[in-house]
């Protein structure tokens, strides 16, 4: 299954590496907490329903490398957020880290010291603490620590430069709430070994007496923030930018009107939802990563048959030819890499009944549709069961709305019906991210896509084949028992499919 999983990657697109290298930032204990005998927990049950870390006494670096394809020398350290209490490990650092890896940035997730927690609900422990006059005295000892870890980050990814393929002069530093504390001062009293090439504090105040004077080669630096952030962190980012500006040096400031505080690579379908993309504008203008892509000799090839066949009818001409003088009756299942693996991984389903498989691993709804008619009509099934859409949301062949891709699904089932073919409508599988495309947030509308489906379904008397409520977990996705990668079902996964096809094709049939 592995093996199958890896193929439909390369298939889709080209993703960030998965395997991720953890790094003791310090050789020993850390400097100044030399007697800390607690141990680093992570959580994920709590108000917020977030990832977190919490009691960290040994800081480390969590590397995220691009494909050697992009790859261009440029190295960010991530520090996530949390009051330094909390770390905010997922959508304020490994998503981060995954989509500046997919752009050729090597990333370092930096896990830095935390005040301890003594209850085993760290984030009640911060809001309670927060709520309290003395919470800003009680960061006092810690927020030196968290910064000085930063500080030894620099250093340690600029030492070990040739190690990753890094750039010397090309390694920056961000940071969300206190890790852009910690980020945002770096770029004062630093050192030639520690001195961050760009910063970009995220909703992050440096307090006054964590800056300076602003150096002759002060780095550049991104500032983004909500007007309507709770913390009020907006009138801090504007000093800062002003700060620089005054300084003569580069600096480029987003504020958007709502978003709130904490919105990292969540999505609140807001404008917020985007910084990332105006971050990754911002690194290209410095020169910190590339315009352009070179790419190898079998993507132009792979590209160029794309060009020439983007529906790829070629895939089943031949098998179709043998099919259309054959009078039995049979189900098409229509679809892309899941119904495609589909047979690879359970055959024997597919042979057992008069079943054909359709599916190509990659495709969205306009190539299937293009298709529909060769691999469905022409095959003169007695019904077809349409799987379809997850690829839409991912924008494998460009962005598309819900509507566009809920238009080319009910496209194909009204061809079908024209053509005497019974319809199953597939919900499509729940999915939390893309391997191949982190940081989308696809679960919310894989949700309304299906009620989209299910209403059209239910409206014109078709079979709804709901595949997502027997699969789905609590992030609103695979749960890692039926999938090796979140987005692909495992053996496991398709023998939940299985009878449920079945009974949906069953009733099919029964329909007029």
């Amino acid at each position: 299954m592995k093996k199958l999983a890896v193929l439909i990657f390369l298939c889709v697109a080209v993703a960030a590496n998965a395997q991720q290298k953890i790094i003791p930032l310090y050789t020993g204990a850390a400097p100044g907490s030399e007697n800390w005998n607690w141990s680093e927990e992570e959580s994920d049950k709590n108000i917020h329903n977030i990832k977190v870390a919490y009691n960290v006494t040994k800081p480390t670096l969590t590397v995220f490398t691009p494909d050697a394809s992009v790859a261009n020398g440029t190295a960010v350290i991530i520090c996530p957020g949390g009051g330094f209490r909390i770390l905010a490990i997922n959508h304020e650092g490994a998503d981060v880290a995954k989509w500046l890896a997919s752009k050729g940035v090597t990333c370092f997730v930096l896990r830095y010291r935390l005040v301890r927690s003594v209850t085993d609900d760290p984030v009640k422990e911060l809001d309670g603490e927060m709520a309290r006059p003395g919470f800003r005295e009680s960061l006092k000892s810690i927020i030196p620590m968290a910064i000085a870890d930063g500080r030894a980050a620099i250093t340690y990814v600029r030492s070990h430069a040739t190690d990753y393929n890094l750039k010397t002069d090309h390694i920056g530093i961000m940071g969300f709430s206190a890790g852009g504390v910690v980020a945002g001062a770096t770029a004062f009293n630093y050192t030639p070994a520690n001195r961050p090439d760009f910063v970009a504090p995220v909703y992050g105040a440096v307090p006054p007496e964590f800056q300076g004077p602003v150096n002759n080669d002060a780095p550049p630096v991104f500032l983004t923030a909500a007007t309507d952030d709770n913390l009020g962190v907006a009138s801090s980012s504007i000093e800062l930018y002003n700060k620089w500006l005054e300084s003569k040096h580069s600096a480029e400031l987003h504020l958007y009107a709502k978003g709130g505080h904490g919105f990292g690579m969540r999505k609140q379908n807001l404008p917020t939802d985007n910084w990332i993309d105006r971050f990754g504008e911002w690194l290209g203008m410095q020169g910190f990563i590339k315009t352009t892509v070179s790419v190898s000799s079998q993507q132009v090839e792979n590209m160029q048959k794309t060009l020439t066949d983007w529906p790829n009818l070629e895939r089943y001409a031949d098998a179709n030819k043998n099919l259309q003088n054959s009078n039995d009756k049979r189900v098409v299942f229509m679809g892309n890499s899941i119904t495609d693996a589909w047979i690879m991984v359970d055959s024997a389903f597919f042979a057992s009944h008069n079943y054909i498989d359709r599916g190509i691993s990659g495709q969205t709804t306009p190539q299937m549709l293009v298709r529909f008619r060769p691999d469905v009509l022409d095959l003169k099934p007695v019904a077809v069961v349409i799987l379809a859409g997850i690829n839409d949301i991912a924008g494998n062949t460009g962005p598309m709305t819900l509507e566009q891709t809920f238009g080319n699904i009910v496209s194909m089932a009204e061809l079908a019906r024209a053509n005497n073919i019974r319809v199953v409508i597939s919900s499509v599988l729940p999915a939390h991210d893309f391997p191949w495309h982190p940081g989308l947030q696809p679960a919310e509308k894989v949700v309304a896509l299906n009620a989209m489906l299910k209403g059209y379904a239910d409206k014109n008397g078709i079979v709804y084949l709901d595949y997502f409520s027997a699969m789905v977990d609590d992030r609103k996705g695979l749960p890692k028992s039926l999938s090796e990668d979140g987005v692909h079902p495992n053996i496991s996964g398709y023998k939940i499919m299985e009878p449920l096809a079945e009974i949906a094709i069953a009733n099919a049939l029964k329909r007029k």
